[in-house]
């Protein structure tokens, strides 16, 4: 509790922070409410779109390209304590490097608890304006959707605590935490076979949100390996243990 309302009496003053949560917020309402409008071939896409419960796979897999502002939030928060020395003198202070790192998970699993529950309001939102089944079942049959994007989110943030502890900039630590998630990782696919980076972090952390009407696409542009949500949980949840000891580790052996 000491952690959490620490990192609250940093974080509820800091401008930044809620005009990136703003912006998230902003984007997620703005395309939902956009694309609803659109009409294809005399119909509403809201209609064809937000039914459930296939709506709530469409919902997460467009929310997942937003784990990188959310990313790029911690990164903000995590590099500007270096920037002012809070962190160094809260270490000072009594604060152990393995509570700086705990305290920064309790930020992310508030974030992706916020995320997760602004989803299920949005989803809860459009499905019952546009889907034509709202029967209790049709609305929970695959609601485990957002479960497993409060995973992914948790692991795109940890990732960019990894990322801000080791690099200490927020401008360099995002800029290579950009070009790490969505350049370097998929070159490295590109020469390893499916079966081999499935396993690897970005791509088991986009398999908890698979992108809908896949096996259509795949047969037009040729199948791609890729485990399912539920079995891409286990990788991801070691991923995110992994991510917070490399950041302890690096906190534990640098000065600050």
């Amino acid at each position: 509790m000491n952690l959490l309302r620490t990192e609250f009496r940093k974080i509820l003053p800091y401008r930044t922070f809620w005009i990136i949560l703003a912006i998230f917020v902003l984007l997620m309402v703005l395309i939902l409410y956009t694309s609803s409008s659109i009409e294809v071939n005399g119909k509403s896409l809201g209609d064809e779109t937000y039914q459930f419960p296939e709506l709530w796979m469409r919902l997460t897999y467009v929310a997942h390209f937003f784990n990188l502002l959310l990313g790029i939030l911690v990164i903000v928060l995590v590099t500007d304590e270096f920037s002012y020395r809070t962190l160094r003198q809260q270490v000072i202070d009594g604060l152990s490097k393995a509570e700086a790192v705990l305290s920064k998970s309790y930020v992310v699993l508030g974030l992706a608890t916020f995320s997760t529950l602004f989803l299920l309001a949005l989803g809860l939102y459009f499905g019952l304006i546009y889907s034509k089944d709202t029967s209790g079942s049709a609305i929970f049959s695959q609601i485990d959707y957002l479960p497993y994007y409060f995973v992914q989110a948790v692991a795109y943030m940890t990732l960019a605590i990894l990322f801000a502890f080791f690099i200490r900039k927020s401008g360099l630590a995002i800029i290579a935490f950009i070009v790490y998630t969505k350049l370097v990782e998929p070159i490295i696919h590109y020469n390893l076979p499916d079966h081999i980076d499935k396993y690897f972090p970005m791509k088991a952390l986009d398999s908890l949100t698979p992108m809908p009407g896949q096996d259509l696409w795949g047969q037009v542009a040729g199948t791609i390996e890729q485990l399912s949500p539920g079995i891409a949980t286990i990788p991801a949840i070691l991923y995110i243990g992994l991510f917070l000891l490399l950041s302890y580790l690096v906190l534990r052996f640098r000065d600050l």
